[in-house]
């Protein structure tokens, strides 16, 4: 098992947690150190998607500790140096316009923050219904950022839902030893996304 530690990141975007958990238990498999991250509405909603307890619970089993979900449990992570690498998956359109700007009024984007202090890859998955509109500027801003990845992306439902993009979460783990090396992994725009 890899000894580096990986920071794992939830936001808002509840109709992608069956596949983020997913990812999460594949990481689990590979990496002894996983710091699950929720943003403070992810820990506390409940959706049609299912009760923010039992997300809690499965995300606490799989990693082994409990859930960093405060500013205040997230700031340490970089004057503590903590963790290795960070992923966000799912992240929001809304997160994504805060990391772009510099805005830390979450859990999340302050552990983004905290961090990318450290220059350490910071993994992003996108999960958004604007990313081709309202947050297309944000993510054309965060593409050009030092020490910030992608995993590939594509638009989930281009004709329903055109301005809409989503990860292939299933590249996580392959996006992960990509970015611990400096990589983008390629290519970036995806369409068959699963």
């Amino acid at each position: 098992m890899d000894e580096r530690t990986i920071g794992f990141a939830l936001c808002g975007s509840y109709c992608t947690f069956d596949k983020a958990l997913r990812t999460l238990a594949e990481l689990s498999e590979m990496y002894d150190n996983i710091v699950p991250i929720m943003s403070e509405k992810a820990y506390s909603t409940d959706t049609r998607f299912g009760k923010a307890r039992d997300f809690i619970d499965e995300i606490e089993a799989l990693c082994g500790r409990s859930i960093i979900h405060t500013i205040a449990q997230a700031e340490p992570i970089g004057p503590k140096n903590l963790l290795d690498l960070l992923v966000i998956a799912p992240c929001t359109g809304n997160t994504l316009a805060k990391l772009a700007h510099g805005i830390t009024d979450s859990s999340v984007t302050m552990a983004a923050k905290a961090h990318l202090r450290n220059g350490k890859p910071l993994l992003i998955a996108v999960s958004t219904n604007d990313g081709l509109t309202g947050n297309a500027a944000n993510l054309g801003l965060l593409l050009n950022r030092k020490n910030v990845y992608f995993v590939p992306f594509g638009q989930d439902d281009p004709h329903k839902k055109p301005g809409s993009l989503i990860a292939d979460f299933r590249l996580i783990p392959q996006a992960v030893e990509s970015a611990f090396n400096g990589v983008q992994i390629q290519p970036v725009l995806r369409f068959d996304i699963g």
